[in-house]
């Protein structure tokens, strides 16, 4: 296959983007004529119609199409290659967007990327706060940081491993003294209970022993909200027993505040990871946050 004439590629891509060869001539400031022989050029090469045009219109064909998304994607290692050797010599700069759960960016994350953007001054961060499972390429994100159990669906995304969020079974102490000792699993469905989500026919606890013992308590929630934060204060008056990832209510059980409901047993850890669309064409600005974010997480393991 002849050798690929970067300048032909460059030259298509940017036709497409400006939506036309006249448009793009003025952008770029060269002559709509030699525009036109590039990409002429580069259809003949590759022996196929990129583009169709005439004196009225400008359509990209469907293998126009698929050849620019790989266009655009040189034009992003490109420039993703200039800004590696800038980055030796300054600091990462431009825009990342970030997605991130609601509680984990209020407890956690919210706090490292303001320590990210001290560091790196030149970098502005968009972060979207939600719970929803965001698509990363269809919403234009360069990383979304999720919290699943194990094991992690596949996925074509590449995932970066950040930490494990264990999880508890809380409880205020006044309701277990009302409600009387929780002893064995079983004991956990007859007290009042609380879950994240959305109302199903089954909830239930999957629960382990520090001895690697299961149990599978079905329960019958009085309140359930996508609100990890409503269902923290819940617990905290009484309302009744929920799932919570120990992050969020560290300080209630060290204050006396909350308490285990089965002292000895825990809901298995979820994984917290960062997803993006490839390792190629990524900007430096972008490694440095995914950098950051797994060295910050390393740190509060070890707290």
């Amino acid at each position: 296959m002849p050798t690929p004439d970067f300048n032909e590629l460059f030259y298509f891509a940017q036709v497409v983007i400006h939506g036309g060869f006249s448009p793009a001539s003025r952008v770029l400031g060269i002559p709509k004529s030699r525009l036109s022989r590039q990409v002429t050029a580069l259809e003949a090469r590759l022996g196929a119609h990129l583009i169709l045009r005439s004196s009225r219109s400008f359509t990209v064909t469907e293998v126009g199409k698929r050849f620019y998304t790989h266009c655009e994607a040189m034009l992003v290692e490109a420039q993703a290659a200039e800004e590696s050797v800038a980055m030796s010599l300054e600091a990462p700069s431009g825009t990342v967007r970030l997605s991130c759960p609601v509680a984990l960016l209020a407890t956690r994350v919210g706090k490292i990327l303001s320590n990210f953007m001290v560091k790196y001054p030149r970098v502005q961060l968009f972060v979207e706060e939600s719970n929803r499972r965001v698509d990363v390429i269809g919403d234009g994100l360069d990383i979304a940081i999720r919290v699943r159990p194990l094991p992690l669906q596949d996925s074509d995304l590449v995932l970066r491993d950040l930490a494990e969020r264990r999880q508890c079974l809380v409880s205020s102490p006044n309701l277990l003294a009302k409600m009387g000792q929780v002893i064995i699993p079983e004991d956990l469905s007859l007290l009042p209970s609380m879950d994240v989500g959305i109302p199903k026919d089954t909830h239930r606890w999957i629960i382990f022993s520090t001895n690697g013992e299961r149990a599978e308590v079905r329960h019958k929630p009085r309140y359930v909200t996508h609100s990890m934060y409503a269902l923290r204060d819940a617990a905290l008056d009484g309302v009744g027993v929920v799932q919570l990832p120990i992050m969020m209510v560290r300080d209630e059980l060290e204050r006396g505040l909350l308490m285990p409901a089965l002292p000895g047993w825990e809901p298995p850890p979820e994984k917290i990871h960062a997803v993006y669309a490839s390792r190629r064409g990524q900007l430096p600005a972008v490694r440095a946050l995914l950098d950051f974010l797994s060295a910050q997480f390393k740190l509060l393991e070890e707290e």
